[in-house]
């Protein structure tokens, strides 16, 4: 049985991590910024509370991230696998009209956040390696977004900026923990549709339904995409290494797909 903390689990891909790594019966701490929201996904996600626990983090205070491990191990006695999911997506303004607000808030939540995750996890890694607590590998995984691969995408300036730099700081992370057996490694989970996907295209419902189309070729939904990446990081045995749902040859073939027949509306379950 495996031990995983995942932060931003409270809703969208990491809920859905969450949910499918309970359900392969391993122990799952949830976090959120609100303990009401975290309250509430422990009820929605109805394991016991040996499996499934749950404590109000945000990722960004350095202390209450490692509030956060102390409160797994406490549960748990240690952490085998740690996913920084917590981010933050604005991309309905380009660069120079984003204001400086959401700017602070996506640097600060998608950089900073995840160096905390990742600094806290690798050293209370490290501590339980010293000690002789660790019985399976210690995984830390990253999690990236558009714009990590150095693509561009219209009204994601910032957005895609942030998770460019998550990409070079987790291969430069992997390689400074290789010498401690502790596997750092990247999920790139695709164009999921989540609370924020939908939030963004009720802002800017002309320019969704723009895209509609093409969204509709390429976008899934949470529990589509999370069975795959669950299985996978848990078989995961290399670092520096990526885990891709939507590789560049399943789009190329979506798309073709997408001329030839017509795709199911994937977005009206929304309201939109």
């Amino acid at each position: 049985m495996t031990t995983l903390v995942i932060t931003g689990s409270t809703k969208g891909i990491g809920k859905g991590l969450a949910a499918e790594f309970a359900r392969l019966g391993h122990r799952v701490v949830i976090s959120g910024r609100s303990q009401q929201d975290v309250d509430a996904t422990l009820v929605e996600l109805g394991y016991p509370a040996s499996q499934v626990v749950g404590l109000a983090c945000d990722s960004v205070d350095k202390r209450q991230v490692e509030a956060l491990w102390e409160f797994a191990c406490e549960h748990f006695g240690t952490v085998d696998i740690w996913i920084n999911n917590a981010g933050l997506a604005r991309t309905v303004w380009p660069i120079l009209d984003t204001p400086d607000a959401e700017i602070q808030q996506m640097v600060h939540t998608n950089i900073i956040g995840t160096m905390n995750g990742c600094r806290v996890a690798a050293s209370g890694m490290k501590r339980a390696a010293s000690q002789g607590l660790v019985l399976q590998p210690q995984k830390i995984f990253n999690m990236l977004g558009g714009g990590s691969d150095g693509e561009y995408f219209p009204g994601m300036g910032i957005y895609g900026t942030t998770k460019r730099a998550l990409d070079y700081f987790t291969n430069a992370l992997s390689k400074e923990l290789k010498g401690d057996a502790i596997l750092v490694g990247k999920v790139r989970p695709g164009m999921i549709i989540t609370e924020g996907v939908i939030r963004e295209a009720k802002v800017d419902k002309d320019n969704f339904e723009r895209r509609r189309r093409f969204a509709n070729v390429l976008c899934d939904h949470v529990e589509t995409v999370t069975p795959y990446l669950a299985q996978q990081i848990l078989a995961e045995t290399k670092t520096g290494r990526k885990i891709r749902w939507l590789t560049p040859m399943k789009m190329t073939l979506r798309m073709l797909s997408g001329y030839v027949r017509s795709t199911p509306d994937k977005f009206t379950r929304y309201g939109l």
